[in-house]
């Protein structure tokens, strides 16, 4: 009986939670968005249109803008939102829709991959926007669908750190002290299939640090859903100078997007205990899986299908595609996509039906904002044909 009982108050409590949830999108102006998709029919081997139909003219190619003067209500069908500002973490939620937060200003949207506008949820409170700081990686619970929680990584006055909340609750620290400056403030965030989180941060413009192993500076961490250190403590791997994102590929790969302000610009095979040579390489520093030049990289997001990595550039203006072969290493000379069509392109996320999206980031300072920046992007990207093999 006393088995009974504990399953059943099991799932009450995963009910409360999804109601709880619910209860907060629809605080937030929900109204009954069916979940999803797919939202339009994918055919075999051809990206889809994203965007509401048009009967007055064809919409254009992904990856290429509509025509001024068209005639397309909707304009771009690959924009899912517009007049963001500097939108960074993006997660997608089980329903299809995507979270994404804005570094500048601490406010959580919903967007959605069918239509416009997004929807305020909240805004995170305690951010400080000072450098390159403000609210960066997000990632959701392992165990979302009962917890509804979110981990944010996120600037104080005083330090980056890791936080957690409901949509609408309060941020409790997770993982707090990781150093701050106004340049290499890192921010990935990511959970491995376990359960436990990734970490990625920056050196903050010290590269010294990134070799400290007193420091959380300039490294990938490792720790539990409370920010406990795993094994012999938190530091998984060490010399990085600004860890932007975090994502895994098959049999567990860890990748890290390394953005190098001496250059060049890294993706990275993390493995447990390496080295990644900054500030300076030494015999046993691991290389890099890829590398890319300054003018070109600004690795801001990167996301992984298969073989196949997605990494947004924030200088080269596009995504890179690079394949890798099952040791890690480059197949070829990564891909070119999008260049120069959205400015600087930061965050890659996959969604379950194949589409890509992307935030751009031109409102940061240093970008070209035109009408509309900052942009949420969702596209198929040309690699893949039909739905996604994740």
């Amino acid at each position: 009986m006393n088995g009974v009982r504990r399953q059943t108050a099991g799932r009450a409590s995963r009910l409360l939670a999804a109601l709880t949830l619910a209860g907060a999108l629809a605080a937030c102006g929900s109204d009954g968005y069916v979940p999803d998709g797919p939202w339009r029919p994918i055919p075999q081997g051809a990206p889809p249109e994203v965007g509401p139909p048009t009967d007055s003219a064809p919409a254009p190619a992904p990856g290429q803008p509509a025509d001024p003067g068209s005639g397309q209500v909707a304009g771009d069908p690959n924009v899912v939102a517009t007049d963001l500002n500097v939108p960074t973490g993006l997660v997608v939620l089980p329903d299809g829709t995507a979270i994404v937060g804005e570094r500048d200003t601490g406010r959580l949207l919903q967007v959605f991959p069918d239509r416009a506008p997004a929807r305020e949820l909240m805004t995170v409170a305690g951010i400080d926007t000072a450098g390159d700081g403000g609210l960066l990686g997000l990632a959701l619970s392992p165990t979302f669908a009962e917890d509804g929680l979110l981990y944010a990584y996120i600037s104080t006055a005083t330090d980056n750190r890791v936080v957690r909340f409901p949509i609408g609750g309060t941020p409790n620290p997770v993982l707090i002290g990781i150093p701050r400056g106004e340049t290499h403030n890192g921010g990935g965030l990511l959970f491995a299939t376990d359960g436990t989180l990734y970490v990625g941060t920056g050196d903050t413009g010290n590269a010294v640090l990134a070799q400290d192993p007193q420091s959380l500076a300039g490294k990938v961490l490792h720790v539990d859903v409370f920010g406990q250190p795993l094994g012999a403590g938190p530091v998984h791997a060490r010399g990085l100078a600004n860890v932007t994102a975090l994502c895994l590929g098959g049999n567990e790969a860890l990748f890290a997007a390394d953005d190098s302000a001496a250059g060049p610009d890294e993706l990275d095979a993390i493995v447990p205990g390496g080295d990644y040579g900054s500030p300076t390489e030494t015999p046993g520093t691991v290389d890099p899986a890829v590398t890319f030049p300054t003018a070109e990289g600004g690795p801001g997001g990167c996301t992984v299908s298969g073989q196949t990595v997605y990494l947004g550039m924030l200088e080269g203006e596009r995504v890179s595609i690079a394949t890798l072969d099952n040791q890690g290493g480059v197949v070829d000379q990564p891909e070119k996509f999008l260049t120069g069509t959205y400015g600087r392109l930061r965050s890659v996320v996959l969604d379950r039906q194949g589409g890509l999206w992307i935030t751009t980031s031109n409102r940061d300072g240093v970008g070209r904002p035109k009408d509309g920046d900052d942009k949420v992007l969702r596209i198929i990207p040309p690699t893949s044909g039909g739905n996604s093999p994740l």
